[in-house]
């Protein structure tokens, strides 16, 4: 693996996008549905005989006139064509003021493509800011769940009092239950903020791995890494019928972002993990970022093309909050020397690599300038401060986190504090614990002055049941006194942004290796404005 890393970065990005553009074009832009245009029949709904919500409903990523509301059609959800033929369904969708639909303001009709695997996006606009909606869909004599959407604050609000929103990351179908989701479901929130890793490539035996299914098996096909298009709509088909997860998506608007799980792990830009030709690993690429967008809540330009999506994009909260939301995946240099946990060196300090792409960089620095946000948010992927493993001068840290590239890091910190960003807070998941850190203007330097806060979820599942002090506890706690709280436990993480403070609730469920675990709050923190830096409530 590393000698093909190697090759692939001296061959660079532009040289696989010539070799693999045209099969890439081909095979992700024939038979797609063109601007005016639809598939040659159409199925009337009412010949559905089977319930077609399966997969549930999610809205996401809220605007002040306008919800995002998705549904995906599965009569038959672990069939490979869903249950469905290769034909357009129509499906009517209602937008009301209460959940039982008596004051329906808004109404419409939106077409479920074949080319799609039958998932709908429908933008709703006209309607009133900082509220929320109820929707629901139809198809023939089947009515969808309701789901509860919401608008944002209009970007003139000045005076937001407060948000309250959760980060989750890492949903392992084949590691435990989704109990984190149905506590989730209840909580009382704006929105959910997903970090990645909402599937893993990995396959999923009949039981379903730890969960250990005895009234029930799950059909073969599950059980082989995704790679095919057809592969990952399957997968998403299986994590996405999941009652919790459904749940969870129906009460709350999620803004999300992938991590590597979505396609491969640990991939880099247009590197693969494992050693395959990189025009093949493209169109793995492609399969995969285009069952992420018929799986998500997310918008008309997050549309992918081939191999490539833009998923950063931003989304403000009046001017209380403005959230900007990246990808550290699909833009980013190599992992240096192989990957892994490795002693810094020259290759992974080079100023030369980048975590975002000079594209994304730049977009994030002018965004800061602009912004008037009493807080600016940044969700991400992966651990953002520094991380040594052993407090001991031959400490190794993550080549496939920050730590891999601290040059790209610096200019984001220096970028911050040039703009003049007072509240800066990073969000990250991938590690499968909770972590909080200052982020320091310096780290190398404990005594440099903290610059902004890290809030790192858990995983909803990923790592089965964990433990409160993972083995290494003593270890990652010394070597990094920025580093104010450590749990490994499953679960999710709230937060409340306000106008003076912002409160933290790191919160664990008991078990998800087998159902009905509680949840129970590990720690809370806050952190003031204009005075950085996490403290125990």
């Amino acid at each position: 693996m590393p000698e093909l890393r190697a090759a692939a970065r001296r061959m660079g990005r532009r040289h696989f996008l010539t070799v693999a553009g045209a099969a890439a074009a081909l095979a992700f832009t024939t038979h797609l549905p063109a601007a005016g245009a639809a598939s040659p029949s159409v199925l009337d709904a009412r010949k559905i005989n089977k319930y077609p919500f399966t997969l549930g409903v999610a809205s996401g990523d809220p605007l002040p006139d306008s919800v995002l509301l998705w549904t995906r059609l599965a009569p038959s959800p672990y069939d490979p064509d869903g249950g469905l033929s290769a034909q357009r369904v129509e499906v009517q969708w209602e937008v009301a003021y209460d959940e039982q639909f008596y004051a329906v303001i808004r109404s419409g009709t939106a077409t479920a493509h074949p080319e799609y695997s039958h998932s709908v996006h429908v933008e709703v606009p006209g309607l009133d800011e900082d509220r929320f909606y109820y929707y629901r869909f139809r198809a023939g004599a089947w009515i969808s769940p309701v789901g509860r959407a919401r608008t944002a604050p209009s970007l003139a609000s000045f005076w937001v009092p407060s948000l309250t929103f959760a980060a989750v990351a890492c949903a392992a179908y084949f590691d435990g239950y989704y109990t984190a989701y149905k506590h989730l479901a209840s909580e009382d929130l704006d929105m959910v903020v997903h970090l990645g890793d909402y599937i893993y490539e990995y396959g999923v035996d009949s039981a379903g791995g730890h969960r250990g299914y005895t009234d029930r098996q799950l059909p073969a096909h599950f059980n082989h890494e995704t790679v095919t298009l057809q592969d990952y709509r399957l997968r998403y088909a299986l994590y996405k019928s999941d009652a919790d997860l459904q749940a969870a998506h129906a009460a709350h608007p999620f803004v999300v972002t992938w991590d590597d799980h979505e396609t491969e792990n640990n991939y880099a830009g247009a590197i693969p993990e494992n050693a395959v030709p990189p025009e093949e690993f493209l169109l793995r690429r492609a399969a995969a970022y285009r069952a992420y967008w018929e799986n998500q809540p997310l918008r008309p330009p997050q549309h992918p093309t081939g191999p490539d999506m833009r998923l950063y994009r931003r989304i403000q909260y009046g001017h209380l909050a403005q959230f900007d939301i990246l990808d550290t995946r699909q833009y980013r240099s190599n992992q240096a020397y192989g990957d892994g946990w490795q002693a810094p060196g020259p290759e992974s300090e080079d100023p030369s690599r980048t975590m975002t792409g000079a594209a994304q960089e730049r977009w994030l620095l002018d965004g800061w300038r602009a912004s008037d946000a009493v807080w600016n948010v940044v969700p991400q992927q992966v651990t953002f401060a520094q991380r040594r493993n052993v407090p001991a001068a031959d400490y190794k840290l993550s080549m496939d986190a920050w730590d891999g590239y601290p040059a790209s890091r610096k200019r984001i910190l220096d970028g911050a504090t040039a703009a003049g960003v007072d509240n800066l807070m990073v969000l990250s998941g991938d590690a499968h614990v909770g972590y909080g850190f200052d982020l320091k203007a310096d780290f190398n330097n404990p005594a440099s002055r903290v610059v902004g806060t890290e809030i790192s979820t858990t995983s909803i599942s990923s790592g089965r049941d964990g433990a409160q002090k993972p083995g290494n506890w003593n270890s990652l706690t010394q070597a990094n006194p920025h580093l104010k709280f450590y749990d490994g436990r499953r679960g999710y993480t709230v937060i409340r942004l306000g106008q003076a403070s912002a409160d933290i609730a790191f919160k664990t469920v008991s078990t998800v290796t087998k159902p009905g675990g509680t949840l129970s709050t590990a720690a809370s923190f806050s952190t003031g404005t204009g005075t950085p830096g996490l403290h125990r409530a």
